[in-house]
């Protein structure tokens, strides 16, 4: 489980294509100036890692770098498919018992993706807004919970398949918020809660 709280901005190192499949194995390389990625050599290996909203497992891992393999249905329904070599990815290490939950619980799970509408200034911050596919737009609503590129945010308002954040300039710092751009699509996870309303109201009607 995660937070849905960034802790580094990592970079694709490196794409190698595993034989005989369709997956892919992506080696990422940590930032080498934030202390929390310090020591990366000594994470376990099948520890668990958020990487731009995706949940991956490391497989390999060195000094300054992890590797995680893909599968091709995870390629197929994430922005992974369209990762290039120097791209930036946010990094979230799976929390701990204890740990402050500052964002709120993400599984790490992507549902679908969205596709950024537009991006203008908005007093000291950035309005986004995106697009959602119409099977997942039921599950967002004003002041709800959202997570998009694993970036814990609070939904500003809805309307129809349109929602939109405020991204303050902290958060375009620490997130590749800063590399979007119109048209560009993000992963989505829709807050679990939310997730299991929806479920219990089928059975009710």
């Amino acid at each position: 489980m995660f937070t849905g709280i960034i802790t580094g901005v990592g970079r694709i190192a490196a794409i190698r294509h595993i034989s005989n499949s369709q997956d892919a194995r992506f080696i990422i390389e940590v930032p080498a100036d934030n202390p929390i990625w310090a020591g990366i050599e000594h994470v376990a290996l099948g520890a668990s890692i958020a990487c731009s909203g995706c949940c991956l497992t490391v497989v390999e891992r060195d000094a300054r770098s992890f590797a995680v393999d893909v599968s091709a249905e995870s390629l197929a329904k994430t922005t992974l498919s369209a990762w290039k070599i120097g791209d930036q990815v946010n990094l979230e290490r799976a929390a701990r018992l204890g740990d402050e939950l500052g964002g709120h619980i993400v599984s790490g799970h992507v549902d679908g993706l969205a596709e950024v509408v537009s991006s203008m200034p908005e007093n000291g911050s950035v309005r986004w807004q995106f697009r959602l596919p119409d099977d997942l737009a039921r599950f967002v609503a004003p002041k709800g919970s959202i997570t998009i590129n694993g970036v814990s945010l609070t939904v500003n308002e809805v309307q129809g398949t349109i929602f939109g954040v405020n991204i303050i300039p902290h958060t375009s710092l620490v997130t590749n918020f800063a590399t979007l751009a119109v048209g560009d699509k993000v992963n989505i996870e829709i807050d679990m809660l939310a997730r299991y309303v929806a479920r219990l109201a089928e059975f009710k009607s």
